[in-house]
């Protein structure tokens, strides 16, 4: 009876679980009632009686459905397998065939794989010695360009051969890199190879520009003769014996056309041919200077268009160049030197001598800023020496021939026309010699060649004169002297010197001067006695009493009336105004210095005179005044 309670309560959960479920929601059931009602008709007593025995009867007509279709599908699953079973069995008879041909051919196969490694390595290798080939090695074209052809080998040099010259050159420095990475022996060989063929293309340049160098003013072979003597500066030897041979060409070219501009002159006589002005010397080697001065810059000109491009920094090329300008300059050299030396020896006029002197002066520095050294600057030091030296000569021979005769001076006391002559020939040589390059040593020489020769011939004039007629000439003469020179620059020392000379003659002049007065004015006595102070006071002296001194006033009165009157007629020969006012001053200064020594004297109480102011009533001062005016 325990257990009854225990079901009911079973029983009434499962009641309630199936109370509880909601048949909406169970897919399942759903399904299962949808498929029961296709068979289940009707709700009937014995329907629901057969219910079970129905669905049992559906299910193993399903299970009957399912084995049968299933059947069939296990027969299509038996016939795939026997066939893939055939195709494996198919498989396995080729494998054990190619195994079988494997083995047979391992032999070929490897024959094959070192055929194709070799193959391989083979074409690397072609590929690498192509890569060289066209690297280190010259092409046919470019071995024509640097030996010529076989048949003509002295083929003329086209601008390939530069082109061949520098893919040498690059072979060449590219083999150092292949030094460097192991291959000398290889490298040394290929440079051994370029060497000799850059050496052999040289040697052909030189052979060609040693024969086209002279044309180098032909603009169709300018470029090429450039270009070659460019690759030529390499051998220092080729290139030398190239500028020799270019020297020796334009030198005779150079002295052709000398010879023609002297004789011949230019195309259809003009210009006229230089030597048909040879009767004007100046003119004459004007010309010939001129030619030189223009010819001369044509050939460095010529000569640096040969070597255009080459490289002027390398030692020694610019003094090369020098050389080779002087060595062309060399043939014209002793023509120059015969023509400038005959004008030199025929000419005996010193002017046109010195006009020579400095036209070869000027054109020797001219031209020695487009060539130094060399005969040609040798040349022109020695025809600008020489020409000095002519010039000097001639000069000196010029001043002798004027004062070969020694003449009287004049009444009037100036300098003679032979003086007058060599000073107006000295102005005009000094006002030359002012413009040349060497003036100051010109200018010393000129006027020394002149002025020594004159101040001779000057002191011998006037040592046939009276000493004051003598003083005044020789005052003229320097005067004259003076005011040429004072003209011009460098001249101080000999201005100097004339002028000392003068102040010596002046002193003459005022000592004469001097002495005129004194006797004039009857000062000599006067004079004596006031030097003499051993005879007691002077107003007992005989000739120191006041009548005498007042004779003395009254001329004193004149003199001061007319100042000129009582100067030496030679004075006013003077030429100069301030010679004659300084001898003027001078003698009156002397005529002061008595003056006021009797002035004293007479105011003076010991020499017991009476008024003095009576006798000397002007004071030294007030002389001096009056003689000033």
């Amino acid at each position: 009876m325990p257990q009854q309670p225990e079901k009911e309560n079973v029983l009434s959960r499962r009641l309630n679980k199936v109370l509880e479920t909601r048949i909406e929601n169970d897919q399942d059931t759903l399904e299962a009632l949808k498929e029961l009602s296709t068979f289940y008709k009707e709700n009937t007593l014995q329907a629901r009686r057969n219910l079970r025995s129905q669905i049992e009867k559906r299910s193993l007509e399903i299970n009957e459905n399912f084995l049968a279709e299933f059947h069939e599908v296990k027969e299509a699953f038996d016939a795939v397998y026997n066939d893939i079973a055939d195709m494996s069995q198919s498989l396995q008879d080729m494998t054990t065939r190619l195994q079988n041909a494997k083995k047979q051919t391992k032999h070929l196969l490897e024959q094959t794989n070192t055929f194709e490694e070799e193959l391989s390595k083979n074409e690397t290798q072609q590929k690498v010695v192509a890569a060289f080939i066209d690297k280190f090695i010259l092409t046919p074209e470019e071995l024509i360009a640097l030996h010529g052809s076989k048949q003509k080998r002295d083929t003329s040099i086209t601008s390939e051969i530069f082109v061949a010259l520098d893919r040498v050159q690059k072979i060449h420095n590219d083999c150092k890199v292949l030094m460097q990475s192991g291959h000398q022996t290889l490298a040394l060989d290929v440079m051994e190879q370029m060497t000799l063929h850059q050496e052999t293309a040289l040697e052909r340049l030189y052979r060609w520009t040693q024969n086209h160098c002279r044309n180098v003013d032909n603009v169709d072979l300018t470029d090429l003769v450039t270009q070659a003597m460019a690759r030529l500066q390499q051998r220092p030897v080729l290139f030398k014996y190239v500028i020799d041979e270019y020297c020796i060409s334009r030198r005779a070219v150079l002295v052709g056309e000398f010879i023609d501009a002297l004789t011949r002159g230019g195309p259809s006589g003009n210009p006229a041919p230089i030597e048909m002005r040879a009767h004007d010397p100046h003119v004459y080697v004007t010309d010939i200077l001129v030619w030189l001065n223009k010819a001369i810059p044509i050939e460095r000109q010529n000569l640096h268009l040969l070597v255009k491009l080459c490289n002027k920094e390398v030692p020694d090329v610019m003094q090369q160049l020098n050389d080779a300008l002087s060595s062309i300059c060399e043939g014209i050299c002793h023509p120059l030197k015969i023509r400038v030396e005959k004008i030199l020896n025929a000419s005996t006029q010193a002017t046109v001598l010195y006009a020579v002197t400095n036209l070869i002066r000027y054109y020797k520095k001219s031209i020695g800023k487009v060539t130094e050294g060399g005969l040609l600057a040798t040349t022109l030091a020695e025809l600008q020496e020489k020409s000095e030296q002519t010039f000097l000569l001639a000069l000196q021979q010029q001043v002798n021939n004027a004062l070969v005769r020694v003449e009287m001076p004049p009444r009037d006391l100036s300098p003679t026309p032979a003086i007058i002559h060599l000073l107006a020939v000295l102005r005009d040589m000094l006002s030359t010699a002012s413009m040349s390059e060497g003036r100051e040593m010109d200018m010393g020489k000129i006027v020394h060649t002149i002025m020594e020769p004159l101040l001779r011939a000057i002191n011998e004039q006037a040592s046939r004169l009276p000493p004051t007629d003598m003083a005044v000439y020789m005052l003229n003469c320097m005067y004259s002297m003076y005011t040429c020179l004072s003209l011009y620059e460098f001249m101080d020392e000999r201005l100097e010197r004339l002028q000392a000379q003068s102040d010596a003659q002046i002193d003459t002049l005022t000592s004469e001067q001097a002495s005129s007065l004194v006797a004039n004015l009857n000062l000599g006595p006067i004079y004596t006695i006031l030097q003499d102070h051993s005879h007691g006071p002077l107003s007992g002296i005989p000739g120191m009493e006041p009548s005498n001194l007042r004779n003395f006033l009254g001329k004193l009165d004149s003199l001061i009336t007319t100042p000129d009157m009582a100067l030496l007629p030679q004075i006013n020969l003077l030429l100069s105004s301030k010679h004659k006012k300084a001898v003027q001053k001078r003698a009156f200064d002397v005529l002061l210095a008595i003056y006021k020594q009797l002035y004293e004297g007479v105011y003076d109480p010991s020499n017991l005179y009476e008024n003095p102011q009576n006798i000397l009533s002007r004071t030294p001062e007030d002389l001096l005044n009056m003689l000033s005016k």
